[in-house]
């Protein structure tokens, strides 16, 4: 008997595909922003439009100078995938939509699990007016993000403590 994919596994499926076309050397990441089950926007890792990519270059600046993930996004040539996909899509569309997050590691092309979107990305999430985030684990597995959560749980507040 044919076993029909799960909804959010198609749609996780679907951001892995985008994913391919991403020119990060460390690790490329597929999003796709869904509403009402219509694919509003895709996006993938990239310089912007008219730059040279880091795979076009060759080197990784950030992997040049040892910068662990998560650290000084400042000299990173590209673009996140969350946020291609936002600007490729009007705010009237994402109000109340989910996107969808999956990560490969650039060298292996191995699935990176257990990822979550930066704290920039998280801002311009909450600002597009983005309901969930579902990010995939493994091939059948995914966590759920609640946008709510990061606007009540303000992480930002704790990184300036103390001045």
């Amino acid at each position: 008997m044919y076993s029909r994919r799960d909804k959010i596994n198609y749609y996780l499926d679907i951001a892995e595909t985008v994913l391919e076309r991403g020119t990060c050397l460390r690790r490329n990441f597929g999003a796709i922003i869904v509403k009402n089950d219509e694919i509003i926007s895709t996006g993938y890792v990239g310089a912007p439009r008219g730059r040279a990519n880091c795979s076009d270059l060759g080197y990784c600046t950030r992997e040049k100078l040892n910068i662990p993930k998560g650290e000084r996004y400042e000299l990173c040539r590209s673009v996140h995938a969350e946020a291609n996909a936002i600007i490729s899509a009007s705010r009237n569309d994402l109000i109340g939509s989910t996107l969808y997050l999956a990560c490969h590691d650039a060298k292996t092309n191995e699935l990176y699990g257990d990822i979550e979107p930066c704290s920039m990305c998280k801002r311009l999430i909450i600002n597009a007016g983005i309901s969930k985030v579902i990010a995939r684990n493994t091939r059948d597995t995914y966590t759920v993000y609640d946008v709510s959560d990061w606007i009540k749980n303000d992480d930002s507040l704790n990184e300036h403590k103390g001045y």
